[in-house]
């Protein structure tokens, strides 16, 4: 009788989350559509696209990317997300270029080296997440 109420009560806990996790994903899905669709709007008013807003657009697309890539296979690429903070970084680095270039002084700011050195050890780490799936893969992932 127990193994009846507990097989009953996994089915129905399983189904819930399941979909909180579809309800959670078509939620996160619509809001970077949304903020894509009115950065859009926002470029069309401006006479040019910065690179930054560019790079504020390929920030919504990886967004998107991995939110497609973990209703699909339920896996969340790390991957894409330092993929993200990369062009997130380069973006910054790009508004902080632009800052020193008009600045009076000239002097490099810290700001920048730290940036550069963020993207670096993020594709560092890009390197070693990729040379360690190829080489040692995980049991689900073995052929």
């Amino acid at each position: 009788m127990e193994n009846g109420i507990e097989k009953k009560a996994n089915q129905i806990g399983n189904f819930l989350v399941r979909s909180f996790h579809y309800l959670a994903l078509f939620a996160i899905g619509s809001a970077i559509v949304w903020s894509a669709f009115f950065t859009f709007l926002d470029l069309l008013e401006k006479t040019s696209a910065s690179i930054e807003d560019i790079l504020l657009l390929f920030i919504y697309l990886e967004l998107g990317a991995i939110v497609g890539i973990y209703f699909k296979t339920d896996h969340m690429p790390v991957r894409f997300l330092i993929y993200v903070a990369i062009t997130a970084l380069t973006r910054m680095l790009l508004e902080y270029l632009n800052e020193w270039h008009n600045s009076p002084t000239g002097q490099i700011d810290y700001e920048i080296l730290i940036i550069c050195g963020g993207i670096v050890f993020l594709a560092i780490g890009i390197f070693i997440l990729r040379y360690s799936s190829h080489n040692y893969p995980s049991s689900s992932n073995k052929k």
